[in-house]
């Protein structure tokens, strides 16, 4: 086979994308003797006119994804890193106007939140100030993720979190469900509801010419809007509890027009205590890990049509 020649077998290459994956880049911004940290990690996925590579080797429209990963870096730099967002949508404009054979690029960014450590009075006077300014520990709560896929004409951004993990002492019912002879499970008048939320949520700015959405006061309030329904929702499953963290954000963010949950239960049984002579009211649980009902659904606006997808393994 010579070079720059397609195969002649009945083969055909379908999607491809290649780029540097898991690019951790911390930046610090010193505003006087106030620091500010962004923790991210940053994934690029590149595609368009990559099929001479697959065919022949030819790398002659091979961006190589050290230059990917160089581009993280000075982008930190250059750009500073106002919101994941934000920067994501730097980059993700970057390599498809820069580059020809570059026609969609794709950006999965984590965030890891921080916070500031609290001085004790008695220690100020060691570092010369009231507050401690300079000093951080890390919050342990959740991931905040983002992707943004750019074409060179339009966006999409579906942000959302991991690991969130929430827990309801009770109002929380499970009752009135099919039975048949494999059932053993009781029902269940007051429980303990607990997940572990995996949400994705995808903004309806999709242009340039749109008024682009405040990225960190979205993330904040809509976060905001989920736990709220979780808390004040007396559940008598944690669908309707899904339901309801899903509706309370399509109707106070209105730059949202779906949003994809996935929810283990992380049951809570109820210990058998008395061949110890004991009454359980409700008091003493034992945390099971696994296996775990997974709850998952998909929260609309009305005629928006649905585009996250169903398995968020890898979103």
């Amino acid at each position: 086979m010579t070079l720059n020649s397609r195969p002649a077998h009945p083969v055909i290459l379908g999607q491809n994308q290649y780029g540097k994956a898991e690019n951790r880049v911390v930046k610090i911004t010193r505003d006087g003797a106030t620091h500010h940290i962004k923790d991210l990690n940053v994934s690029v996925a590149l595609s368009g006119d990559m099929d001479e590579v697959h065919y022949s080797g030819s790398n002659a429209h091979v961006l190589p994804t050290d230059t990917t990963k160089n581009t993280v870096y000075a982008f930190a730099k250059e750009h500073g890193i106002e919101s994941a967002e934000q920067f994501g949508i730097h980059l993700a404009r970057h390599f498809v106007t820069s580059q020809e054979p570059i026609k969609v690029a794709r950006i999965r960014i984590e965030e890891y939140a921080w916070e500031r450590i609290a001085a004790s009075d008695a220690n100020s006077q060691f570092i010369g100030a009231d507050e401690v300014k300079h000093s951080f520990v890390r919050k342990g709560q959740e991931t905040r993720v983002t992707q943004i896929t750019y074409d060179g004409e339009k966006w999409e951004v579906v942000s959302g979190l991991k690991d969130l993990v929430v827990m309801n002492s009770t109002n929380s019912e499970f009752w009135g469900y099919v039975k048949d002879k494999y059932t053993t499970l009781q029902e269940a008048y007051d429980r303990i509801l607990a997940t572990q939320v995996s949400a994705r949520w995808r903004f309806n700015w999709t242009d340039d010419e749109q008024r682009m959405p405040n990225w960190e006061k979205s993330y904040e309030q809509t976060r905001k809007q989920m736990l709220q329904a979780f808390a004040e929702t007396y559940s008598l499953s944690l669908q309707q509890t899904l339901y309801q963290m899903g509706s309370r954000i399509i109707n106070n963010r209105s730059e949202i027009d779906e949003v994809r949950f996935s929810l283990p239960n992380k049951h809570h049984f109820l210990v058998d205590l008395e061949p110890f002579g004991l009454k359980n009211d409700n008091e003493v649980y034992f945390a099971a890990d696994r296996p775990y009902g997974l709850i998952e659904a998909t929260i609309l606006r009305d005629g928006c049509e649905p585009k996250i997808p169903v398995d968020l393994t890898n979103l």
